[in-house]
């Protein structure tokens, strides 16, 4: 589904990303982690074609992403608040991404009310803009926003990240069901490595850039991710 070949990116002459190959297969649930500089959300800017690859390519579905915009049909994304519009509601903002999406009001509705016990009675009806909403409410839109219009793809960056312990497992959940139908492709980001580890099927270590780390999810996955970056950090001391 998604593929990288020769994919770099500099500025002023020093590399940022730089990944040979890489190759996310649809329905993959897939997880990127490293620590800050790691090159986690320059892959995510690529793939969404926010900035341009300094060498190589990246394909969602066959096509060049930098080079048509077909891909946009059934991607969705949500990396963090400039996705929202501020002075929008909720409810505003969700059918805006219907129409875009191809959705009417009436299957906007109906999804929105799958996600009830998710908003917690804080996101529908409470006649707030966007820009009023906590940082975790946000993220709340931005997420269920990506879900609308059956997407084959869905980004995620730091998605778990501002929301409390209870969103967190009902967000966990909402992934899990989805990605157990094989039907969507999630490509999430997390400094956290317990729940990535508890969602993604796959995960993908960076480190100044590159791959140095692709793991198929198991019970040892999170001891060896902690591992990792424990010495790494013992390392960089």
């Amino acid at each position: 589904m998604i593929t990288a070949t020769n994919l770099s990116k500099a500025y002023s002459g020093a590399k940022v990303l730089n990944i040979e190959h890489l190759d996310i297969p649809e329905g993959q649930s897939f997880g990127l982690v490293g620590n800050n500089g790691a090159g986690k959300t320059t892959f995510f800017s690529l793939l969404l074609d926010l900035i341009q690859p300094t060498t190589g390519s990246i394909f969602n579905n066959e096509i060049t992403v930098n080079q048509s915009e077909e891909w946009k049909t059934f991607t969705s994304s949500f990396i963090d608040e400039s996705f929202l519009i501020g002075y929008l509601t909720p409810e505003e903002y969700f059918y805006f991404i219907g129409e875009i999406r191809k959705e009417n009001k009436a299957d906007v509705d109906a999804l929105l009310s799958t996600f009830e016990d998710f908003f917690n009675g804080e996101i529908i009806g409470r006649k707030k803009y966007l820009r009023d909403l906590s940082k975790g409410n946000q993220k709340k839109v931005g997420i269920v926003a990506a879900l609308i219009g059956n997407p084959k793809v869905v980004i995620l960056d730091e998605p778990f990240a501002n929301l409390d312990p209870t969103t967190q497992i009902r967000l966990k959940k909402i992934i899990k069901d989805m990605a157990a139908a094989k039907d969507t492709t999630f490509l999430i980001s997390s400094h956290d490595l317990i729940h990535v580890t508890e969602v993604c099927e796959r995960i993908v270590v960076l480190n100044k850039g590159e791959v140095v780390k692709d793991i198929i999810t198991s019970e040892a996955t999170l001891k060896e991710l902690e591992t990792y970056f424990s010495g790494e950090t013992q390392m960089e001391v």
